[in-house]
């Protein structure tokens, strides 16, 4: 249990302290206009309460990446705890945070120019394909992944075609509709559900007499026969550091009151995300009596971290609770979908210039976007998440050398961001060369580790020569 703790430990204590340096850093205020009433629109600009903006967040970034991420990270030994503790801490959430809080600077702008204004136009044309494609990923593997759980719950008649259709007819709502009708209103319905999961499986770990076998006296290697490095890095991506998340805080910061609540929100809501990921990762190790036990569970017919969970929540929780914690990893995926789709419409509109005040202009936007995302939906889903996870941590690599050029510009601190920039770009470099085909291009890992490290320093150097210039 000695892991669980100290990761937990790292996680408040690293919001109150390492959270409200970030905040020091940015220099935040509350007079400064913010967009929720400079350009209020009551369809994507207007004020949200802070509790309800939190929760939304919250949702939004929480899919299911720090549940079944987190369940196959930490097959990969205790560095997993280690990681999702300092990972969202010093990466993901000073990535959250200052995306959100530039974005609140820059009238709410969408990643794309966020990016681009930092790292220059030829990026800014590529962000905006880029972000919209991860988006439209990001829609259709959470339209399948909750279909597919809840088909497995309900009568025959309803199955995973009927489903599919209920949640993309929701998804084409919640894009259309002013963000206060559906997202705010059924938003804190989903965050009980999502929120019980973790405080009931928090409540077992800590106090059900179950014996966490997870200690870093064994050693942080992997218990895979996968490296640590870079593939857990990959592995838990929401639950320590995520480029989507980037995706979803301009949405935030078009609805916050003043500056002073972008910690909260956006640092905050990353953090609750670590936790997350912390427990259904102990959960996990926990419930199948080590890594062995997991791998053994995981290996059998018929079982995924989807049953793991649907196990886990009714041995733990009982029937009642059972259910609660399954619909809260149900709505996880849901939460996403919805908003990626809605973001996605954002990210087009903004450098199409066209505006979203009217129905007409958005079902325009929205309408070819939901075209492609159906069309994507026909590809295996294997694939599909595969490409998502590679794809979602280097979104975040473009975000943080951003943050980093950002911060350099205007004389503030900007070794915060400089440091996960760097390691983050090693560790998809490195990624890309020794995954296997077709993700990657299947290098031996040394040769792969040299080339990530090239590729490093190589930004190192472009990044200091232009800030000497």
């Amino acid at each position: 249990m000695t892991a669980f703790l100290i990761s937990l430990a790292i996680l408040v204590g690293g919001y109150v302290c390492y959270g409200y340096l970030v905040d020091k850093v940015f220099g935040t205020s509350r007079s400064n206009p913010v967009p929720a009433y400079t350009k209020r629109d009551d369809v994507d600009f207007q004020p949200m309460s802070t509790w309800k903006v939190f929760l939304i967040q919250f949702l939004n970034i929480a899919g299911l990446g720090p549940i079944f991420g987190a369940i196959m990270g930490i097959l990969y030994g205790p560095a997993a705890f280690l990681w999702i503790a300092l990972g969202t801490i010093f990466a993901g959430g000073v990535h959250d945070y200052f995306s959100g809080i530039i974005s609140l600077r820059m009238g709410g702008a969408s990643l794309p120019e966020i990016v681009g204004r930092e790292l220059g136009n030829g990026i800014k044309q590529l962000m905006r394909g880029f972000s919209v494609l991860l988006l439209v990923l990001v829609t259709a593997v959470f339209v399948i992944t909750p279909a597919g759980l809840l088909s497995s719950m309900t009568p025959d008649w309803l199955d995973l075609t009927i489903w599919t259709c209920v949640i993309f007819a929701y998804y084409i709502l919640a894009t259309l509709l002013p963000i206060d009708k559906l997202i705010g209103n059924l938003y804190p319905v989903f965050g009980f559900a999502l929120l019980f999961m973790a405080v009931g499986l928090m409540g077992v770990l800590l106090f059900g007499g179950v014996d966490i076998p997870v200690s870093f006296s064994s050693g942080l290697g992997s218990r895979t026969s996968a490296p640590v490095f870079p593939m857990m890095f990959v592995s838990i991506a929401c639950g320590a550091i995520s480029g989507f998340h980037a995706t979803q805080s301009p949405m935030m910061a078009r609805c916050l009151k003043n500056e002073k609540l972008a910690r909260p929100v956006f640092y905050g809501a990353m953090v609750a995300e670590g936790i997350v990921a912390l427990i259904w990762a102990a959960a996990a190790v926990t419930f199948t009596h080590g890594y062995s036990g997991l791998s053994e569970y995981l290996a059998a017919p018929d079982h995924s971290p989807g049953t793991l969970v649907h196990d886990i929540s009714f041995s733990w929780l009982g029937t009642f609770g059972g259910i609660l914690a399954v619909l809260g990893v149900i709505v996880a995926p849901i939460t996403t979908g919805d908003t990626a789709l809605r973001s996605a419409r954002l990210t087009v509109a903004d450098f199409m210039n066209i505006d979203q005040k009217r129905l007409w202009p958005r079902m325009m936007v929205a309408f070819p976007l939901i075209a492609i995302v159906a069309l994507i939906m026909l590809i295996d889903f294997n694939v599909l998440w595969r490409y998502f996870a590679w794809s979602n941590q280097t979104l975040s690599v473009f975000t943080l050398w951003a943050i980093t050029v950002y911060l350099a510009r205007n004389h503030k601190a900007y070794i915060i961001s400089l440091v996960p920039a760097l390691f983050m770009t090693a560790v998809t470099s490195t990624y890309l060369m020794a995954a296997p085909r077709p993700e990657g291009f299947g290098l031996d890992y040394a040769v792969a580790l040299v080339i990530g490290g090239v590729v490093t320093i190589g930004l190192a150097l472009i990044f200091f020569f232009k800030k000497k210039a």
